[in-house]
């Protein structure tokens, strides 16, 4: 069975969680990194695949973590 769409945000959001974790990074700093200071809930809503971010906010996530965004990619 191939990976369905809410999977697929469900991994990318599962490596950005693995990238913050390996950097020392708490949500609510990467939220401040990406221009979402008050709201790390949103980093915990990307990490669970709850929000489907576009590719805008996926380059942001990528630049504040200094990686690539194909790095995040793991599908």
């Amino acid at each position: 069975m191939g990976v369905t769409q809410d999977n697929k945000y469900e991994r990318l959001g599962k490596s950005i969680r693995e990238e913050r974790l390996a950097q020392g990074l708490s949500q609510r700093t990467l939220a401040g990194m990406i221009g979402q200071p008050n709201s790390h809930t949103y980093i915990t809503r990307v990490e669970q695949g709850k929000i489907k971010i576009g590719l805008e906010q996926l380059g942001r996530i990528a630049d504040a973590l200094g990686v690539e965004v194909r790095d995040l990619i793991d599908f």
